[in-house]
């Protein structure tokens, strides 16, 4: 499984949705599992993006039909980073 790193932020429509409903945010995580990804981790954060989130999928294609699916709302805008722990990265080099 590979491991992506998803930076998101909130449209006008996704702020409103959140401040009414802050759960809702859970039920995307549900979502996300629905589609052959899990949540590995979610911050709350401040600054550029609203959300970071590390998630773990099985390739490309699944993140792909994630990020367009949840993109497709217009509640939010994701910025999708393949990541790649640092032991895997060293033995890369190393090779």
């Amino acid at each position: 499984m590979a491991i992506y790193v998803l930076l998101s932020t909130l449209t006008d429509d996704g702020r409103e949705t959140v401040k009414k409903k802050p759960e809702r945010i859970l039920e995307v995580n549900k979502e996300i599992e629905g589609m052959g990804a899990k949540v590995l981790a979610q911050y709350a954060v401040l600054g550029m993006y609203d959300f970071v989130n590390i998630v773990e999928a099985p390739g490309n294609e699944t993140m792909v039909k994630i990020s367009v699916a949840l993109g497709e709302r217009g509640t939010i805008q994701i910025m999708t980073l393949p990541a790649m722990p640092i032991e895997d990265f060293i033995k890369t080099l190393k090779s």
